[in-house]
């Protein structure tokens, strides 16, 4: 006897917030989709430049002659590429607890 196929939707998190900076979710059954690649994308992006970013302010910081502004703008730089990488890893957590089935999106 055959089994009907089981189709599970889970929820992804996106790489990016809505304009009111809240957390945006991808209802999906299947990882192949073209907002999940999309994502995928975005979050290589996201990786790439934090560690870009991450080289530029180690310059700036171990520069003790550097100017307050330089060492600011290096601090704000590494806080929103902080947050990326903090919303990439959650993501891709929430996607292993999912697979692993011992867990799952809020």
């Amino acid at each position: 006897m055959e089994r009907a196929s089981e189709s599970t939707t889970t929820l992804r998190l996106l790489p990016w917030t809505s304009p009111e900076s809240k957390p945006c979710f991808l209802a999906t059954d299947s990882e192949g989709g073209y907002l999940s690649r999309l994502a995928d994308r975005m979050e290589a992006v996201q990786l790439a430049t934090a560690a870009d970013v991450l080289a530029c302010a180690r310059k700036v910081l171990d520069d003790p002659m550097s100017p307050h502004t330089e060492v600011r703008y290096a601090g704000i730089r590494l806080a929103e590429c902080l947050s990326d990488a903090l919303r990439v890893a959650e993501s891709r957590g929430l996607r292993l607890s999912d697979d692993t089935g011992s867990g799952g999106a809020r």
